[in-house]
């Protein structure tokens, strides 16, 4: 496995989160906030190539509301209003040299086998060169209404062919891979998600190392965000993340995509 980002800057994060509590700033203001203190305009300290094509895929948390009406890259409606859109402006302010193509195709709903269902269009067929993919909470949460009788075997083997398949296609793509989460205290974590769910996230994290990708350890991060506010701050129903919740998943796939240059 490429690497394992573990933690954040816990003191820029307050000081960026008590500026936007007063109002003094705006959504786009906190997240480019760390940016802006570790690396000044126009340059930067990292290899990170000119051109490239990078695109999020997964389910509702990705997805956050985006309008597929703007499908082309860049485009920041297309963004949704989640981490992906967090991330995206936070890296293109912070490089402003680079021409990289970004998509967001993230899907409410989807889990592993409706991202193959629609691979060849929302995926392979925009080239990627870095692929980051969050998926899985779905592929769990939808067996306990009897909506879906997946297990986590299928999972993983579902997301393996996945990967299988966009390696077949482009053997030098560039993966990021975020753990499945579920914060303890939202509203929708009952005792049925445990210990179930954590064989989704062993999956999910053996692959990772199979596939020699970039892992996001997701649960651990509000995990420990949990020691500062409980999870009606950081993701009220404990699957979807609240606008603190996506600064901090943001962040951290930052340090993730840094890794790979």
């Amino acid at each position: 496995m490429k690497t394992d980002i573990r933690s954040t800057d816990r003191r820029n994060f307050i000081k960026s989160a008590s500026l936007a509590s007063a109002g003094l700033l705006g959504f786009q203001g906190v997240q480019a906030i760390g940016a802006m203190e570790n690396t000044s305009r126009g340059t930067s300290p990292l290899s990170l190539p000119e051109k490239l094509t990078v695109v999020f895929q997964g389910d509702s948390i990705t997805d956050a509301g985006r309008d597929r009406k703007y499908y082309y890259p860049n485009e920041s409606r297309g963004m949704g209003l989640g981490y992906v859109f967090n991330a995206v402006s936070n890296m293109m302010a912070a490089h402003p040299g680079t021409e990289w193509t970004i998509y967001n195709r993230g899907i409410s709903g989807n889990k592993v086998y409706q991202l193959s269902d629609r691979w060849n269009d929302d995926c392979l067929q925009l080239q990627p060169d870095v692929l980051s993919i969050l998926i899985g909470v779905n592929d769990f949460w939808h067996t306990l209404n009897g909506n879906y009788d997946g297990t986590a075997a299928v999972y993983e083997r579902d997301l393996r062919a996945l990967l299988d398949r966009t390696r077949k296609e482009f053997p030098d793509v560039k993966l990021i891979i975020g753990q499945p989460f579920a914060v303890d205290g939202g509203t929708a974590i009952t005792d049925t998600w445990f210990p179930g769910f954590k064989a989704y996230r062993e999956a999910a994290h053996r692959v990772a190392e199979d596939y020699n990708a970039v892992w996001v350890p997701y649960q651990e991060i509000f995990d420990g965000a949990l020691k500062s506010a409980p999870a009606s701050y950081w993701c009220p129903d404990g699957v979807h993340p609240s606008i603190p919740g996506a600064y901090l998943m943001a962040e951290a796939w930052i340090k993730g995509f840094e890794s790979l240059f």
